[in-house]
């Protein structure tokens, strides 16, 4: 992808999981911005990968599991994913969040 400017509106929501939706942003070979919605109650599940992984919650409120602990965080708050660890996010209060990962994820596209 090698557009400067990206308008939200004009990106289509994909659904991957059950009150979850997400928007590709952009992205090149060492960067990706992924925008997440979430309903109430929509899980992000535990899994792990090699990218480097800081999230931004826009909106809303999530319980944040990463490497064994968990934290509530909201609008706001960010949270940093090192290489392999495990992690995930559950929905506490309809929201959304902003991932970006370093390189990019490929298997996304």
């Amino acid at each position: 992808m090698t557009k400067h400017f990206i308008e939200d509106e004009k990106i289509e929501w994909e659904q991957i999981d059950e009150g979850v939706q997400r928007k590709i942003m952009a992205h090149d070979p060492s960067l990706m911005i992924v925008k997440i919605k979430f309903e109430k109650g929509g899980i992000g599940p535990l899994h792990k990968h090699p990218h480097v992984q800081i999230t931004h919650v826009q909106s809303g409120k999530f319980e944040v599991s990463i490497d064994g602990k968990k934290q509530i965080l909201k609008g706001g708050d960010a949270f940093l994913v090192t290489s392999n660890l495990i992690h995930g996010v559950l929905c506490l209060e309809a929201g959304i969040i902003i991932d970006t990962f370093s390189p990019m994820r490929e298997d996304f596209l």
